[in-house]
């Protein structure tokens, strides 16, 4: 689903945020990113969705070289992936519904298929209640779900989150970590970039780290001992 060939990123005045990265996600695999801040994860993000391009290397996401893709065809690949934020980015003036929406009205489904899927996405994340209130009206953990919500409503093959719990208590970081184990198992794709490392150890998954933009590879895709908490 992902492969990262060789793939180093450089920003003008010469800081490298990655360096020579390579590794496989396969479709239907979940593994975890992690690494201090300034790592690299959020640049390894916007590659995987095309916010950036390498500096040098191969990026393919499902078969597909994106070096060689044109700009113009890029919206239609995103669609392709959900990205869960940690900051949620909801239109907090739109209800719950509506925010869900906005995927499915960017791609001209029609009112009874958006309002279908709509209402099964906001089943999954336990939320088909609120589908009428507005965003501030939600706790901190019920504004992730509806972003979750967002993310795989178009159905995506792969499911990107950065920092998704950086804000939760570890009570409802744990349930938004096992809603990602849920859609998984199902068979879609998910990286999850996170510091949370007690709860990545818990949750036994294949774990990549980043450190100073370069990936450190462990035998058995553990945490490194120098970063566990």
């Amino acid at each position: 689903m992902i492969v990262f060939d060789q793939v180093s990123k450089r920003y003008e005045g010469g800081h490298e945020a990655l360096s020579s990265v390579s590794f496989q996600l396969d479709k239907g695999q979940m593994a975890f990113l992690t690494g201090h801040s300034g790592a690299g994860k959020s640049t390894l993000l916007r590659l995987v969705t095309l916010l950036e391009r390498p500096s040098s290397g191969q990026v393919r996401i499902d078969g597909q070289m994106l070096n060689r893709m044109r700009r113009k065809d890029i919206p239609y690949f995103r669609r392709r992936i959900g990205v869960v934020f940690q900051n949620h980015q909801l239109l907090m003036d739109r209800t719950v519904f509506d925010n869900v929406a906005l995927p499915l009205a960017i791609e001209g489904e029609a009112p009874n298929e958006v309002g279908r899927r709509v209402r099964a996405a906001l089943d999954k994340v336990g939320l088909l209640n609120r589908e009428k209130y507005l965003p501030m009206m939600l706790s901190g953990g019920e504004q992730q779900r509806v972003g979750i919500a967002r993310a795989v409503v178009t159905k995506p093959k792969l499911l990107l989150a950065d920092e998704p719990t950086g804000n939760l208590d570890p009570v409802l970081s744990r349930e938004i970590m096992n809603l990602f184990a849920e859609f998984n198992r199902v068979g879609t794709s998910v990286l999850v970039a996170s510091h949370d490392l007690s709860l990545i150890a818990r949750m036994r998954y294949q774990v990549m780290t980043l450190r100073h933009g370069r990936l450190i590879q462990t035998p058995d895709g553990s945490i490194p001992m120098e970063l566990e908490v």
